[in-house]
């Protein structure tokens, strides 16, 4: 598994790259990649870019910190992963240094990523929904890597050293959680808790929310930081021998999946929940039967043909998808190169023609830097002779970009569709079982 963490860069972006890419945590700069820009020329690559954006915001970049669990994955694997989800978070678009730091206990990523993107010089918008993707898409990558995954909600907001304090026993939370716990079957109520813990050595501070401090512990706990079983309500509640169960979820339109009650915790706690599913259970048995009858769907065969057809058309659009935003991330780099040669080439000439190189250098190192960088893009990238037009290319970028849109539009109704198909073959099953195999010929 691995926990994320992000943070802005106001100013010292060049010692802050400097210290991700120091040889001695990054296995002598073998574990250290870029993109869009040089390892040793990031900084100023940043800076030309924050120009052209007109200096948008006060952040001169992001940073971005990737923490696996120890042991569970191997440097290069590591980079690679994290290769990755910068890939994908920042869309070809933005320019990044990453490295692997192997110095410590736990192998963990560094991504630092410029505060706006080099294709239409927008701003990276870091919020609650833009740090909900970083966490989904490192999930996924983790998962899909072999390596464990942070269960949903159970550690958002956890800082990596408070989620390895709990996986070693050492958190404070961790063993009040089992202090309460062990303490709610044998107390006659809230009050009798609390004295129960005092008589452990915890602190108690009551006030508009309680509080508890552990021996040793520098800051109090309050009770609703432990989680939805640990408030004062829900602490009472259980002490008088009720289990603490969220209310049902509304009911959704459209077809859902059937709940199975056999195997539900829930159900199996509380017997008001196990009626409702049952009685939901029957309305999503009509609502399946439903959606068959309006898609035209009379036979199992048919089902497995239509999700089959489904399956097809959106592994093919997501490869199209997968194309065009390629196609767009190199275009995005040519173009800035482009961009950079034209604008520097008449600096450069006069820096050519100088009889004092050394001297004209010292007054112009940044951009003959930034030139050079470009010009070596350039012909890495084939790109020789007269030019391509910069005004072409923005115009063929705008093009690829709307077609990118109408593509996402297409794979996400196609997903829908496919999850609602997929819903409807589970439930199908479930009614039918285990007679499904020897009636899926039949009519439905």
């Amino acid at each position: 598994m691995a926990i994320t963490k992000i943070h802005p860069i106001k100013s010292t972006l060049k010692k802050a790259l400097d210290y991700i890419t120091n040889p001695a945590k990054t296995d002598e700069k073998l574990l250290v990649s870029s993109y869009g820009c040089g390892i040793e020329t990031a900084d100023i690559e940043f800076e030309k870019t924050l120009q052209w954006a007109m200096n948008k915001g006060n952040n001169l970049a992001h940073h971005l910190i990737q923490a696996f669990e120890p042991g569970e994955v191997e440097y290069e694997k590591a980079h690679a992963i994290g290769k990755q989800l910068a890939d994908e978070i920042l869309g070809g678009k933005y320019e990044y240094v990453i490295s692997t730091h192997i110095d410590k206990g736990h192998v963990h990523n560094h991504i630092i990523f410029c505060a706006v993107d080099f294709a239409e010089h927008k701003k990276y918008i870091s919020n609650r929904k833009s740090y909900g993707f970083i966490r989904r898409t490192s999930d996924r990558l983790c998962k899909e890597n072999g390596l464990s995954v942070v269960i949903p909600g159970a550690d958002r907001g956890k800082h990596y050293a408070e989620w390895d304090a709990q996986r070693k026993g050492t958190s404070y939370k961790a063993k009040l959680k089992i202090a309460i716990d062990k303490l709610i079957p044998v107390s006659a109520d809230l009050d009798d808790l609390l004295r129960r813990l005092e008589a452990e050595g915890y602190e108690i501070k009551r006030g508009k929310y309680i509080s508890f401090r552990a021996p040793g512990q520098e800051r109090f706990t309050r009770c609703k930081t432990l989680g939805e079983a640990y408030t004062e309500e829900a602490i009472a509640e259980r002490i008088k021998g009720k289990v603490i169960t969220k209310e049902p979820k509304p009911e959704r339109k459209g077809v859902s999946l059937l709940i199975d009650i056999e195997n539900n915790i829930k159900a199996q706690q509380s017997a008001g929940y196990e009626r409702w599913a049952k009685i939901e259970n029957l309305k999503r048995a009509a609502r399946t039967m439903v959606f068959l009858d309006q898609n035209g769907i009379a036979r199992y065969a048919d089902l497995e043909q239509k999700i089959a057809a489904l399956q097809g058309e959106n592994e093919q659009t997501a490869a199209t998808l997968k194309d065009v935003e390629r196609r767009l991330s190199d275009m995005a780099l040519l173009i800035k190169n482009i961009t950079t040669y034209k604008e520097l080439k008449p600096l450069y000439d006069e820096y050519k023609k100088s009889r004092d190189k050394e001297k004209y250098l010292r007054g112009h190192e940044s951009e003959i830097i930034l030139f050079e960088a470009a010009a070596k893009a350039l012909k890495a990238s084939g790109v020789s002779g007269k030019l391509p037009d910069p005004a072409k290319l923005k115009a063929e970028y705008k093009r690829l970009t709307a077609e990118k849109d109408a593509l996402y539009t297409e794979y996400g109704k196609l997903k829908k569709q496919l999850r609602e198909y997929d819903a409807v073959k589970q439930n199908i099953d479930s009614i039918l079982h285990p007679a499904r195999g020897r009636e899926q010929e039949k009519a439905l």
